[in-house]
């Protein structure tokens, strides 16, 4: 499939998807921040912003579940993300923006889990395909959050706006150039309950340590550009630091095939938490030091990168393709909707406009040990179940 027209497609629109990644997470408090509101303003917009992971994957998948029309969704989400975004130009005050944010987000979580789906289906469930598709989205980031850096950290708020609209509207294009692959799923078909698979021991172990995992992702999520910026580092650097964890990325997607057959998901999931207790508690610590903010930064190869590709793959041993879509809605909603928001919400709490940053990221190492505690409990996912290169 290298190099193909559908490879190609697809990874048009992971670069597009997480190039609005790589503006909205990293600077939407920034934006926040310019217009004024203080950080437990900052840390509930954020929140609001999240949770609608709560209940928009859930939405959407049971509409591709009803449809089949997983292209079709995305190309919905894609257009009235793109046109909510838009009112970012004209609302001022909380409850306005509150609305904006949350409306858009909800439309947004249409996007990524049916793209996820037909991608992986596409290249017939194959890790290390899946992999090169994916690492165009950190190619996607890596450039969002550079130039959004230079331009957003000493700039009018509005310039966050410009570029979101801009990377949206490439995001739509993207979309309308998909074509969905044959996937085995009728529409209106009678669907078989994976409550049974939801409560087995170790989907629960698996659960619960990505929910704390995302709950400890609050600080870095909401504040760490404005982190950065307090501690008077200009901003390219600061979207240069935020680049090189997506540029750590790269090398991980492009092995992380091998590792996961090398390792299994239990391992690899139980390393990238651990990693990750150690970067919150170094961020805290010492970002005021180049160098070791400079290595720090690269373990987002492991919090983000490594983990996030083992449980994908995790997802599509455990569950079958006529489960995907709920699957991918439940994982997404209490893990990256919940997790998240009480993320935000906690870090909005402790934060206290810089002076609570070191606690704050205490807490998320705390939080992550939690985690890599869980994961070293699952129980090793049979051979029998991996994916076939």
């Amino acid at each position: 499939m290298s190099l193909s027209p559908r490879f190609l497609t697809f990874s048009f629109s992971y670069f597009a998807y997480f190039a609005i990644v790589g503006l909205v997470v990293p600077y939407l408090g920034v934006f926040l921040d310019g217009k004024g509101f203080n950080s437990g303003d900052i840390g509930e917009l954020i929140a609001i912003f999240t949770a609608t992971k709560i209940i928009g994957p859930t939405l959407w998948a049971n509409a591709a579940d009803k449809s089949g029309k997983l292209r079709f969704i995305i190309q919905l989400g894609a257009g009235l993300s793109l046109a909510l975004f838009s009112l970012l130009f004209w609302v001022e005050g909380y409850w306005p923006i509150a609305f904006v944010l949350g409306i858009f987000s909800l439309f947004w979580t249409a996007i990524q889990p049916q793209l996820e789906v037909m991608t992986l289906v596409s290249v017939r469930r194959n890790a290390n395909i899946y992999s090169r598709i994916r690492l165009w989205g950190s190619i996607g980031f890596i450039i969002s959050v550079i130039i959004a850096g230079e331009l957003l950290v000493e700039s009018h708020p509005d310039v966050f706006v410009t570029l979101g609209w801009s990377i949206l509207l490439a995001l739509f294009i993207s979309s309308l150039l998909l074509k969905q692959p044959k996937i085995n799923i009728k529409p209106n078909a009678q669907r078989v309950s994976i409550f049974p698979k939801l409560i087995e021991r170790n989907f629960i172990l698996f659960f619960v340590a990505g929910l704390l995992l995302q709950i400890s992702f609050g600080p870095y999520y909401s504040f760490f550009a404005l982190y950065l910026r307090d501690l008077s580092y200009p901003s390219m650097a600061i979207g240069a630091y935020i680049g090189l964890g997506a540029v750590a990325e790269i090398g991980i997607f492009i092995i992380a095939g091998r590792l996961y057959y090398l390792f299994g998901p239990k391992v690899l999931l139980a390393v990238s938490i651990f990693l990750t207790a150690l970067r919150w508690y170094a961020t805290g610590h010492w970002a005021d030091s180049a160098i070791i903010l400079f290595f720090v930064q690269l373990l987002h190869a492991a919090s983000f990168g490594l983990y996030h590709t083992a449980s994908i793959q995790y997802l599509q041993q455990h569950f079958s393709i006529q489960e995907q879509n709920r699957a991918q809605a439940i994982y997404i909603a209490g893990v990256y909707g919940i997790g998240g928001a009480l993320g935000a919400f906690l870090s909005g709490i402790f934060w206290l406009d810089g002076e609570g940053s070191m606690l704050s990221f205490e807490l998320a190492a705390i939080t992550c040990l939690m985690a890599g505690g869980l994961a070293c409990l699952m129980k090793p996912h049979k051979n029998s179940n991996a994916i076939s290169t």
